[in-house]
């Protein structure tokens, strides 16, 4: 089996056994050919003689020209996933990139808005049928914390769960969950779905959709909030993820139940969500900061 005729054999299966989303098949083909590129720079190495000191000296030449360790770690991840896949095919006796890591990095804190932007960015007056849609779809960001291609994929049929105040959605790895709306975000999707029909195309059962009629695509929903966030003049670039996040950290604030934010997110680990807890704290502090008497610095 020759690397690419191997690769795509093992890409094949991810997108139609294990359901990988497009998105992370095409994401691990870019990191396989990265590696590929690797192995024929040393002129002598082949997928099936690479050993664990090679893939270490790779991660510190990829280091060293500027690849952060979040991106050597999903890297990483790629390689190894399709190294246990030749293992259990018998072409390799040990995984060469198991127990190999990636240079450690800060975590990031997410960035999310304050309730009273994210009041701005959603009380806005809508008429025109394509601002009722975008409305329905950044109430539904905010209201339940679903990820951009979760709503996206969304059909008309989960309108049937919307009067007991939730809807399905088809999460990651085909996982489906159900997740909450609350009033705002219900009355905005039932004024859409009012009126939807005068630009849905026919026998299309996408809930959201273009002005094409068809389902609508992720990177218009991207561009339409950013360009909402700029009229309302949010001093932040918005991005759905951010919504997500805001919904997660702003509930956490209200609730303290990192259990049912864990839930309604979707993650499988509460390590996931554990990063919003340090969001409050972050919070916390600086209300401290500004408030306390005996925080205020000279």
């Amino acid at each position: 089996m020759n690397p690419p005729e191997a690769i795509d054999r093992y890409l094949d299966e991810l997108a139609q056994q294990r359901r990988q989303s497009p998105h992370t098949v095409s994401n691990y083909r870019r990191d396989l050919r990265v590696l590929c590129r690797l192995l024929e720079a040393t002129g002598k190495l082949d997928l099936l003689s690479l050993q664990p000191h090679h893939v270490r000296r790779f991660v510190g030449q990829l280091h060293g020209q500027g690849l952060s360790g979040r991106s050597l770690a999903r890297m990483l991840s790629a390689w190894r996933g399709f190294y246990r896949w030749l293992g259990v095919r018998g072409e390799i006796s040990a995984n060469p990139v198991e127990g190999v890591k990636a240079p450690k990095r800060p975590q990031a804190l997410p960035k999310v808005l304050s309730p009273d932007e994210a009041c701005r960015l959603l009380e806005v007056h809508c008429d025109d049928v394509f601002e009722l849609r975008d409305q329905a779809m950044f109430e539904l960001f905010y209201s339940s914390g679903v990820r951009l291609a979760e709503l996206t994929t969304l059909d008309v049929a989960c309108l049937h769960d919307l009067a007991d105040g939730e809807i399905r959605v088809l999460g990651k790895r085909g996982k489906a969950r159900h997740v909450p709306v609350g009033g705002k975000a219900r009355e905005a999707i039932e004024r859409w779905a009012g009126r939807r029909p005068e630009v849905a195309g026919p026998g299309e059962t996408a809930l959201f959709v273009g002005k094409r009629g068809a389902r609508i695509n992720p990177r218009v929903v991207e561009e339409q909030l950013k360009r909402r966030a700029l009229a309302q003049g949010l001093p932040v670039n918005v991005h759905p993820h951010m919504l997500r996040h805001s919904f997660a950290s702003h509930l956490l604030q209200s609730s303290g139940d990192l259990r049912a934010v864990q839930e309604m997110l979707g993650h499988a680990s509460i390590a996931s969500t554990q990063v919003y807890t340090h969001l409050d704290f972050q919070h916390l502090a600086q209300v401290y900061d500004k408030a306390h008497p005996r925080a205020k610095r000279k």
